[in-house]
């Protein structure tokens, strides 16, 4: 075979209707002297998780395959691609999901050679979110991704990309190629869509307006994909929120009210999980629904501490969180999740490590256990002492007077002629954000 038509390929590029359930094969590539931040038979292990989060398919086999190199044709050694397809072949295997990037060549190379559809990490990624996206905004936003994605798939991945229409008559010339013409008809698409997205984004701001101007702190919920985030969220506020022992069960932002022990009431924020690696293509396109995270008070980072590898995972949340431009300045909480799957010594160690923390709360979000004193903990944080200062802004300090407003911080103003003088209310941290304007 010369490799799949367009319509081959699962999920976003047409779904398969086989009878029988998809037969996967999961690889994941360890090459000599790559660094890594995690192991790579549970970097194997996730990998196989990713591919069971998709239905329709089930996993056959898995393995790691070491690789003292990359080889540019076919990633894989010939030995170990002869190898391999006799095994496929004897298996029956329909997919192979290689966790890590693949370049068009080794893909058409591959596929050609096995026989078999194959996907590298970012397209498994791209399968599971375009299957659950719900809302409006998050289908226009996988498209979007997964248009972006398929665009660098053009490039000599395909041999029926090679033909060229011809112009009219005999004074046309050879006429644009298959490829050129189907990427001019992807950016057509990928404009298209993002007009549309620009209209939902711009709703979602004046969402954020209308709530700047209730003075609710909002509380963002982060953490690595499975770490429990739904399962807390739905702990604190009584909703009820998609919550399985999945990757990327949820992927639309929730957000409900909610009132700290205190009697403070704050907006607690569920956002999508994170994961190692995640597609550039993803961030781009979900950047307006992570950006929630920018406009929040206080980040709950929701650890699943019990994970083998909760450090690694914490390190690669961390790494997104500072790529969407978090500020240093926004206090969080480390909230170390399904302490029910940890036990004995490792349990007694893990809540005294915690206890000498003030910026740790160990939870339970199944159990319950801990959630009283992890909602003490944000009422705290959220009570940051205020004080009273006068300010005097020019006419051209209209942007920094505009944002005092939207904030609610304003208790008084009068105009003079040369600006205006106002009486604000506000904590140090919002009196720092102030003052970068």
């Amino acid at each position: 075979m010369d490799g799949p038509e367009d319509d081959d390929v699962l999920g976003v590029f047409g779904h398969d209707t086989a009878a029988r359930p998809t037969r996967a094969y999961v690889l994941h590539p360890d090459v000599k002297g790559r660094s890594a931040r995690r192991l790579p038979e549970l970097g194997l292990a996730e990998a196989v998780s990713l591919a069971a989060a998709l239905p329709g398919l089930t996993v056959e086999g898995a393995e790691v395959v070491r690789l003292s190199k990359v080889q540019p044709a076919t990633l894989l050694g010939s030995g170990k691609v002869e190898d391999l397809g006799a095994r496929f072949k004897a298996a029956e295997i329909d997919l192979v999901l290689v966790d890590g990037p693949v370049s068009p060549v080794q893909q058409r190379n591959l596929e050609k050679e096995w026989g078999v559809k194959l996907l590298d990490r970012t397209g498994l990624i791209l399968e599971i979110f375009a299957d659950r996206a719900r809302t409006r905004e998050g289908v226009l936003q996988v498209e979007l991704a997964a248009l972006a994605y398929q665009r660098t798939r053009l490039v000599r991945a395909w041999t029926h990309l090679e033909r060229q229409r011809g112009g009219f008559g005999f004074v046309g010339g050879p006429g644009e190629t298959q490829i050129e013409s189907d990427r001019r008809a992807l950016d057509d698409q990928v404009i298209k869509l993002r007009r549309q997205l620009e209209k939902v984004v711009r709703t979602r701001e004046l969402h954020r307006a209308a709530r700047r101007k209730v003075p609710f702190p909002i509380v963002a919920l982060v953490g690595y994909t499975n770490a429990g985030k739904s399962t807390l969220f739905n702990r604190m506020t009584g909703a009820e929120v998609l919550a399985k022992d999945m990757l990327f069960a949820t992927l639309d932002p929730t957000m409900r009210g909610l009132v700290l022990p205190d009697g403070q009431k704050v907006i607690l924020s569920d956002t999508v999980g994170f994961i190692s690696d995640l597609p550039t293509q993803l961030v781009a396109a979900f950047r307006a629904t992570l950006e929630e995270v920018l406009e929040a008070d206080l980040i709950c980072h929701v650890r699943d501490i019990s994970h083998p590898e909760s450090a690694e995972q914490a390190a690669d949340v961390t790494d997104i969180l500072q790529s969407l431009g978090v500020k240093a300045e926004t206090p969080m909480i480390e909230v170390w999740n399904k302490l029910d799957l940890v036990e004995g010594t490792a349990l007694t160690a893990l809540e005294a490590q915690a206890g000498q923390r003030s910026d740790v709360r160990a939870v339970s979000a199944l159990t319950g256990a801990g959630i009283d004193g992890l909602l003490a903990a944000i009422s705290g944080m959220l009570q940051d002492p205020k004080s009273q200062v006068e300010l005097a802004l020019s006419f051209a300090q209209g942007k920094q007077r505009a944002w005092l407003h939207g904030k609610g911080l304003v208790l008084h103003e009068t105009t003079g002629e040369e600006g205006w003088t106002l009486t604000v209310d506000w904590t140090a941290r919002q009196a720092a954000e102030f003052a970068q304007i």
